[in-house]
């Protein structure tokens, strides 16, 4: 038997499958697109391919976790991201940071099981379309920002609106000023946002760990532990957390 978690976000579906011991077999992310329906369907052919009827149990969370019809059960992605950080960093009382598409979640675990969290889910700033949206103000992609962001300073985004910050980007842009410049105000304005947020939850807790799509920008990594003072942990597969989270959740089907 496998088990797998399918976490259809505003901007990817990542799915996990995991065997009877708990070890990832198989793991791929597509977009979302325009439809959650047909990216799940698009899951389900490939599953379809790879594992006969009946040899797999599913669970689905996300954004779009209702409309992936074959799963057994759909879970919240609140509940899915903990399991999933307590899977991948191995640890029981930790503050998770889940910086999505759309929204930024942060997580406050004890004993492996969740105790509270907040969640920006009205506004944009701070989270991975932020990024996205800022760095076509700049003609380059979220990574390519990061990337330079490092070796850029001296310059501030003092709006948090994404409508206003994106104005302000193409206005120094067009001002001539330098991109990797603009780069550094982006992410520290990405850090600021995700620090502000996160502050309350993670000040009693030891551990902070980062999981979501710009798990793997090590610069934005760098800002927030600066303005958290304290030390912010990732994984290789840390952008799969809420999949994982899933996957596990359906061993108990």
């Amino acid at each position: 038997m496998n088990y797998v978690g399918i976490d259809i976000g505003s901007t990817s579906a990542k799915v996990v499958v995991l065997d009877e011991k708990k070890e990832i077999v198989e793991k791929f992310i597509l977009p979302t697109g325009l439809s959650s329906v047909d990216v799940s369907q698009q899951i389900l052919q490939r599953l379809e391919k790879n594992y006969s009827s009946g040899t797999y149990k599913c669970v689905s969370t996300g954004y779009g976790r209702a409309v992936v019809g074959y799963a057994e059960k759909n879970i919240t992605e609140i509940t899915c991201h903990a399991k999933g950080a307590v899977f991948l960093f191995g640890l029981e009382e930790l503050a998770t940071i889940d910086i999505g598409g759309q929204d930024t979640k942060v997580i406050e675990i004890r004993q492996g099981n969740v105790v509270d969290f907040v969640m920006n889910d009205k506004c944009s700033a701070g989270t991975g379309r932020f990024l996205e949206i800022m760095g076509n103000a700049m003609q380059l992609r979220p990574d390519e920002v990061c990337e330079i962001a490092r070796s850029g300073g001296g310059v501030t985004i003092s709006s948090m609106c994404t409508v206003f910050a994106e104005s302000e980007v193409i206005s120094l842009v067009g001002s001539g000023e330098k991109l990797e410049n603009i780069a550094y105000a982006i992410v520290d304005s990405i850090a600021d946002k995700v620090a502000t947020q996160a502050a309350g939850l993670v000040k009693t807790v030891s551990d902070i760990v980062l999981t979501g799509g710009l798990c793997e920008c090590g610069y934005l990594i760098e800002r927030l532990q600066d303005k958290l003072s304290n030390k912010i942990k990732t994984h290789p597969d840390a952008r799969f957390a809420g999949a994982i989270g899933a996957a596990i959740s359906a061993f108990g089907l």
